[in-house]
C-alpha cells in the first residue's frame, strides 16, 4: 500500500489530485468547528464533552459533522436520499425507466436526489435545532431563544449540507474516487484520537491497574488486526459463476464460442444492511430527543440499546433481514437470466430461463448467508469488547468495516491510475 501510495505521489497529475483531496477534507473539518449562529459556546463545550452526546448513534460518527456546527447533519441526508432513490427506481417503472437512458438519466436521478438531500436536511435540521434548544442536561444550547435564531440555525445548518455535497461532488470530479465516501472517512478517522485517548488514560501514571489496562489494550489491538484481515478477505471474495456463449452468425461473420463468468460478490449489501439496522434501532431514541418525558419511549430506548442483550439480538436479526432486503434489489436474477438468454449464454448444466434464473438466486441466497453472518461478527465484536471492558474507544465494527473498504478501494483506484499512465507512457 505504502509504495503504492510512494509511487502515486512521483506522478504529478495523480499528486495534484492527492493534494485537492486533503485540500477539500481540510476544509471540511474546519467546517465542524463552526459553530451555530446564536450557540452558546460554553453550554456547546459542555454538550459536546459528553453531557449531551450520544456516541451510540452511528450518523454521528459515521456521517455526521461537529455537533452545534453547521455541518453538524454532514453527509448524513445525502445518503440518506440516496439509498431511498436507489430504493424508488426498483419499485417506480418511471424511474427505473430514466436511469436506463444512459448518461442523461443519470443526471436527472442525482438531481432527484439532491433535491431529496435538501428536503430530508430541512426536517432533520428543524429536529436537531429543536432537540438543541431543549436538552435535558444542560438546557438549552442558544444563547438567545427566539424563533428568528432557530431559524437562522436551521438555514445555516442546511446551507452546511448543501456545501458537503457539493465538495462531494468536486472530489468525486477532480479527485481519486467517490467523494462521498472520502467525506465518511475523515468523520470516522476525525473521532480516532478520541478513542486514543481513552486507551491511554488506562495506562497512564496513577492508573488503578497498570497489567490490566496494557492487557486490554493488546487484546484490543488483536482483535481488530483480526477483523481488518477478515474484512479484507471478505471484501474481495466472490462466487464466479461460468457461463458458456454458443456459435453464432451476424451478417457474414461468425463468433465462435468463448466462455465467461458471472461474479457475485460475498459483500453485495455492503455496509447499508448495518446502517439500516442500527438506524432503525436508533429511532425511538431520535423521538425522545423530541419528546423527552414520554415513559414509552424511554421504555423501548432501554430495550432497544446495544447495551442491553436483548437489544443485541434485534440488532442481529435486523442484519440478516436488511440483507436478504438490500440483496433482492442489487441482482436482479430474472433479467440476469434473459439478458444470457438473449445472447446466447448459459450456465454448463443448467437449462435457460427460470431454472437459471433459480440457480443463480439460490447462490445469491447462499453468499447472503455468509454476508450477514460477517457483517454480524464485525459489527458486534467491538460492542462485547467495549462492554466488558468498559473501553469506549469510538471506533466500532461498522465503522472499520467502512474505513478498511474506502482505504482498499482507493488504493485499487491509484493502481489503475498508475497503469493507465504506465501504458500512456509506453505508447507515446
Amino acid at each position: 500500500m505504502f509504495k503504492v501510495l510512494a509511487n502515486a505521489w512521483k506522478v504529478k497529475d495523480i499528486r495534484k489530485k492527492l493534494l485537492f483531496i486533503l485540500f477539500i477534507l481540510l476544509i471540511y473539518r474546519i467546517g465542524t468547528h463552526v459553530p451555530l449562529p446564536g450557540i452558546h459556546l460554553a453550554q456547546l463545550n459542555l454538550f459536546r464533552n459528553g453531557a449531551g452526546m450520544d456516541l451510540t448513534n452511528i450518523f454521528s460518527i459515521i456521517a455526521g459533522g461537529g455537533a452545534g456546527s453547521i455541518f453538524t447533519m454532514g453527509i448524513a441526508p445525502y445518503i440518506n436520499a440516496s439509498i431511498i432513490m436507489q430504493l424508488l427506481t426498483v419499485a417506480i417503472p418511471k424511474l427505473e425507466q430514466i436511469q436506463k437512458e444512459g448518461e442523461e438519466g443519470r443526471k436527472k436521478i442525482s438531481q432527484y436526489t439532491r433535491f431529496l438531500a435538501v428536503g430530508l436536511a430541512l426536517i432533520q435540521a428543524s429536529a436537531t435545532v429543536y432537540n438543541y434548544a431543549h436538552t435535558q442536561q444542560i438546557g438549552s444550547l442558544f444563547r438567545y431563544n427566539n424563533v428568528l435564531v432557530y431559524i437562522t440555525a436551521v438555514v445555516a445548518m442546511v446551507a452546511g449540507t448543501i456545501l458537503i455535497m457539493w465538495l462531494a461532488e468536486l472530489l468525486t470530479e477532480r479527485g481519486i474516487g467517490n467523494g462521498s465516501s472520502f467525506i465518511i472517512f475523515a468523520n470516522i478517522l476525525s473521532s480516532l484520537p478520541q478513542g486514543v485517548q481513552s486507551l491511554a488514560l488506562l495506562v497512564a501514571p496513577g492508573a488503578e491497574n497498570l497489567v490490566s489496562g496494557w492487557v486490554t489494550i493488546i487484546l484490543l489491538l488483536a482483535i481488530f488486526a483480526v477483523l481488518i484481515g477478515f474484512v479484507v478477505m471478505v471484501q474481495d471474495g466472490e462466487r464466479r459463476i461460468p457461463v458458456q456463449y454458443s456459435r453464432k452468425v451476424v451478417g457474414r461473420q461468425m463468433y465462435g464460442a468463448n466462455s465467461s463468468f458471472i461474479p457475485i460478490k460475498v459483500n453485495i449489501a455492503g455496509v447499508m444492511s448495518i446502517i439500516f439496522a442500527i438506524s432503525l434501532l436508533q429511532f425511538p431514541q431520535q423521538l425522545l430527543g423530541l419528546f423527552p418525558g414520554n415513559t414509552v419511549l424511554q421504555n423501548i430506548t432501554r430495550i432497544l440499546s446495544l447495551q442491553n442483550w436483548i437489544g443485541d439480538a434485534i440488532y442481529i436479526v435486523l442484519i440478516f433481514m436488511f440483507t436478504f432486503f438490500y440483496t433482492s434489489f442489487a441482482i436482479n436474477t430474472v433479467e440476469m437470466a434473459e439478458n444470457m438468454k438473449k445472447n446466447g449464454g448459459f450456465i454448463p448444466g443448467i437449462r435457460p430461463g427460470k431454472p437459471t434464473s433459480d440457480y443463480v438466486q439460490k447462490t445469491v441466497d447462499r453468499l447472503s448467508w455468509i454476508g450477514a453472518l460477517f457483517y454480524c461478527l464485525i459489527a458486534m465484536a467491538p460492542i462485547l469488547f467495549q462492554r466488558f471492558s468498559s473501553v469506549q474507544t469510538g471506533f466500532g465494527g461498522t465503522t472499520l468495516l467502512i474505513v478498511t473498504g474506502v482505504a482498499l478501494e482507493f488504493i485499487k483506484q491509484l493502481e489503475s491510475q498508475l497503469l493507465m499512465r504506465h501504458y500512456k507512457g509506453f505508447l507515446t
